[in-house]
């Protein structure tokens, strides 16, 4: 009798095992900063990517794939298949790459449906409470802060190796090197057995800056002759292709890989160093126009492959126009999941194309493009609008710069000079037709016109999202330079140069209080004479002496009451108020 129930049972579990294996298992792995012309396949001198290229082998390559110019854009466009302008995501720091949490995710509508997700890498979306990955829908997460290891997020003297990372929203410091770190532990959230098909997003935050790799995997560049910027960023992607071959093998030896849809491609194009005599020759970018930050399609034409064992026919590629917005319905579709309610969803599903080859839905369509630095959007700057033939163009050559509404005459200028391409014909943008055909630049002009109405009121709708503190969540929060906001948070250039003449250094925390004691704790930037530390808050208004040379500063119990309001920590020398490295929030009862 045991032996009859104990077959019963394993008969029984293997049958729920197996309808859960209906739906396939998902990976998705993004690059950071990796141009179309960082594929060996696609005419690059220097780099071989063969595990990458792979994928394309083995399935689809879709050769004119776009995305938005920098980082955040293009995550929270392929995490919810939506304009980034309408999930409140205009640029990369400060409140500019905070994504709205009314956003529905991929990873929450597949959690919500019987998948297991994780991500590891970069989320790049918002640090603290209820923006992170684990607020999001991600059971599993291992993520470095802001938008890159070493940046003003923090922690302080983070580098590629060794990292301090945050597992499940605690820091925890790794062994290694972070590429591999963040593999390693995708291996395992795949390996794991428990019935459930996965969510895998390997987001790399290689090869952004800074340029740090093992000595191995730079050398072979260097002896080519390359310059050390070009040596080390190749050798971060040839990284990459490493750690891509590792979970194409990982599929194999746990036998899914005919159950595991797979997708590779980047966030944006290739970063171009600005050198003082701008000597630096720039990577391979595959006759195209333009960097990182750059409408023109370096900036936003992408490597894409994508297979399927069985489902997707192998050694294909297409020309058809994909973009990071088609990501989440095309997911949804593999599988078999509804689309949320009442979200307008602005991508399209490649999967028609994928399995049958019909592309009927992406013959005519659009894709807008727009990217400046601030939080504000501005009507008319640095954008472009694609479609499969055309490519209207505003370029701007420092995005960065934008940082204040134009004027009515620079609005003249910039709509006088509006660029038109034929990118059918003329993939490179080099013959601007803009004068030849007044009346398409006019009618792209008014779809533009609509979309940016449309996608700039839903943001304004909803406003930017804030911070919280004191949650049981989150009880102890981490307020850096890299998330808060404030007019002198934003850079003024020298645009000779163009070089930093003020950067970053005050600004305040749009937040959200649970009533309650605090305890918070200023790490202060180099002191040079007495002075006074500030801490200010809706009514509340506090202060201590501090010393030159003081490293911290800490206010013991703090009352807070429940609200909303701005935080504002600060310390006054010599009159002029100047911000925290970091403030440590912690809520004590």
């Amino acid at each position: 009798m045991k032996l009859f129930f104990s077959i019963l049972f394993t008969f029984a579990f293997s049958v729920i095992y197996v309808q859960a294996q209906e739906r396939p298992n998902i990976i998705i792995m993004m690059t950071d900063d990796q141009g179309y012309g960082d594929i060996g396949a696609h005419g690059n001198p220097y780099l071989k990517t063969p595990h990458m290229e792979s994928i394309g082998e083995e399935g689809i390559e879709m050769t004119h794939f776009f995305s938005y110019p920098n980082c955040s854009a293009s995550r929270a466009a392929l995490l919810t298949g939506r304009y980034p302008y309408r999930t409140g995501v205009t640029a990369v720091t400060q409140v500019d790459h905070f994504m709205n949490t009314s956003e529905v995710t991929i990873a929450e509508v597949l959690r919500d449906n019987g998948y297991r997700t994780g991500i590891f890498g970069k989320w790049h979306l918002g640090d603290n409470t209820p923006m992170r990955p684990i607020d999001q829908g991600f059971q599993e997460t291992l993520v470095h802060r802001g938008g890159g290891i070493g940046q003003a997020a923090g922690p302080a003297g983070n580098t590629y190796f060794d990292p301090v990372l945050e597992h499940n929203g605690k820091q925890k410091k790794y062994e290694g090197y972070c590429d591999d770190i963040f593999t390693e532990a995708a291996l395992d959230f795949m390996s794991q057995k428990d019935g459930k098909p996965f969510f895998t997003y390997l987001a790399t935050n290689l090869p952004h800056f800074p340029l740090q790799v093992p000595e191995s995997r730079a050398e072979p560049f260097r002896k080519m002759g390359l310059h050390e910027d070009n040596a080390l960023t190749y050798g971060m992607i040839d990284n990459i292709d490493y750690n891509v071959g590792r979970v194409l093998d990982k599929l194999k030896a746990l036998g899914i890989e005919d159950n595991t849809i797979v997708i590779f491609l980047s966030d944006n194009g290739p970063r171009h160093r600005r050198t003082k005599n701008d000597s630096y020759p720039g990577r391979w970018v595959a006759n195209l126009r333009g960097t990182k930050t750059s409408v023109y399609d370096a900036g936003i034409r992408v490597p894409f492959y994508v297979k399927w064992p069985g489902k997707i026919n192998p050694e294909r590629q297409t020309s058809d126009m994909g973009a990071i917005i088609d990501i989440f319905p095309t997911l949804l579709e593999v599988a078999k999941v509804n689309a949320p309610k009442n979200i307008h969803i602005d991508g399209e599903s490649l999967l028609p194309l994928w399995t049958k080859n019909k592309s009927d839905n992406l013959k005519n369509r659009d894709f807008v493009v727009q990217m400046h630095y601030g939080p504000t959007p501005f009507k008319y700057m640095h954008f472009s609008l694609r479609t499969p033939k055309y490519k209207l163009v505003s370029p701007h050559n420092f995005p960065h710069g934008i940082v204040h509404q134009p004027t009515d005459f620079e609005l003249k200028n910039v709509l006088k000079n509006l660029e038109l391409y034929d990118v059918e014909n003329d993939p490179s943008e080099r013959i601007n037709i803009a004068k030849n055909h007044p009346e398409i630049v006019d009618e792209m002009l008014s779809r533009y016109e609509n979309w940016f109405d449309e996608v700039t009121e839903e943001r304004d709708a909803k406003g930017i999202e804030k911070i919280h503190l004191g949650t049981k969540a989150q009880p102890h929060v981490t307020l850096s330079r890299f998330d808060w906001g404030g007019p002198r948070v934003i850079s003024r250039f020298d645009y000779g140069g163009p070089r930093v003449i003020e950067d970053n250094q005050l600004g305040f925390w749009g937040v959200k209080t649970e009533a309650g004691t605090y305890k918070v704790s200023f790490d202060l930037p180099e002191i040079e004479s007495d002075g006074i530390a500030h801490l200010k808050y809706n009514n509340l208004h506090i202060s201590k002496p501090i010393l030159a040379g003081q490293k911290q500063v800490n206010f013991e119990t703090v009352k807070l009451q429940a609200g909303e309001g701005n935080f504002h920590a600060y310390i006054k020398m010599d009159r002029l108020p100047i911000g925290p490295v970091f403030v440590d929030v912690i809520k004590l009862n």
